[in-house]
């Protein structure tokens, strides 16, 4: 069986489905393309802002992109 999967949903993929088939299926994950996502990650509820919060939360930073002003020396 062939499937496209995208890869922000792919964490955890395998050990469900082992857990599910009783270890009888193993997947081979292999990369095929990508695509743009359409979107601004700055713009609260869309597609592109809700993955760079899971990434965010995942990585235990703080949540919300961070201001350009943060990164700008103050001199």
């Amino acid at each position: 069986m062939k499937a496209h999967l995208p890869v922000g949903e792919s964490f955890g993929f395998t050990q469900t489905l082992r857990a599910n088939t009783s270890g009888r299926a193993f997947p081979q994950c292999v990369f095929d393309h990508f695509e743009e996502m359409s979107g601004d990650p700055l713009e609260a509820g869309s597609k592109s802002n809700e993955i760079v919060e899971s990434i965010r939360k995942r990585k235990g930073l703080k949540p919300g992109i961070p201001l350009l002003e943060n990164f700008v020396d103050k001199l």
